[in-house]
């Protein structure tokens, strides 16, 4: 099995005309993703690498029973584009543009929750389920079918988690890219319960980066999972007071730091991993048992 999105995921794309949108869909197309659709207002009735393009997503929903939306639209348009496709019955909505207004990303998330859609990201690689979907701009090239859960703030240490459990025989289940922006559509605590319910997945890898508080704010759900978890920070030894990374790389006080993060972790019951090839060791006899 797999979280989010499989091999029946029925995938629309927003912006489907754009440079990102024709290149990408192609891409996932060439994957096996279900691209069913696409939008671009005033552009109905095109076709896009043989997808159908639409002027709203109700008709796609309508049409094509499309599921998934991924966004491929400036961000400037994020907030109503994403209002269109939740108010429209989408359960997934990926939004792949970076930063979005804060004010915007907070009604999002607003609207999402009170019609039971998931939301990924902004600033977002997408997320991948090995074999079966990928919907966003994940190198399908670092993934495998296997037994370990990703979630990660980082696009690029998403594949580079996923390219070295692919190389110890472990692989992935689904691989989730939240975002690198201030404010998420869904953080690791709102990942990890589905990576617990997954009979599939027998571990789960946590991928962090400095600033923000999204790992601090996870360990109550890691206190509750059955499953080993194993963690790993970016940005140990960055300098002190200096801004890196994403938009949300904010380290504010205390809390944010990497030191802060890996004492959370820790208490929380996760193996802490300081390179990336101490991660398959850390799961140990835990993983591959059949359990």
């Amino acid at each position: 099995m797999s979280i989010l999105i499989d091999e029946k995921s029925r995938v629309v794309v927003q912006g489907i005309t754009g440079g990102a949108g024709v290149f990408h869909t192609k891409k996932m197309l060439e994957y096996g993703t279900k691209v069913v659709a696409g939008t671009s207002p005033g552009k109905g009735g095109h076709e896009i690498e043989g997808v159908s393009v639409y002027d709203t997503i109700e008709e796609c929903v309508k049409e094509q029973g499309a599921d998934v939306s991924v966004m491929f639209i400036p961000p400037r348009f994020v907030l109503d584009g994403a209002i269109e496709a939740i108010e429209a019955g989408i359960r997934l909505l990926v939004v792949i543009p970076e930063m979005i207004p804060v004010h915007d990303m907070l009604k999002i998330r607003l609207a999402a929750v009170k019609k039971g859609c998931t939301v990924i990201g902004g600033n977002t690689a997408g997320l991948i389920s090995p074999g079966k979907c990928n919907v966003g701009i994940m190198p399908e090239i670092t993934f495998k079918q296997g037994r370990i859960g990703i979630v990660s703030r980082s696009g690029s240490l998403n594949y580079y988690v996923a390219d070295t459990l692919t190389k110890s025989g472990l692989g992935e289940t689904t691989c989730v890219g939240l975002g690198g922006d201030p404010i998420l559509g869904s953080t690791f605590s709102d990942i990890l319960p589905m990576f617990e319910n997954d009979p599939q997945t027998e571990g789960v890898v946590i991928v962090g980066e400095i600033g923000g508080v999204y790992e601090e704010e996870a360990a109550g759900a890691i206190k509750k999972m059955k499953k080993p978890v194993v963690f790993f920070v970016a940005g140990r030894n960055a300098p002190k007071g200096k801004r890196m990374g994403h938009a949300g790389a904010i380290v504010e006080g205390d809390m944010g730091t990497a030191d802060s993060k890996i004492r959370a972790m820790k208490e929380a019951g996760a193996g802490i991993a300081y390179k990336f090839s101490e991660i398959p060791g850390l799961f140990g006899s835990k993983v591959g048992t059949g359990r």
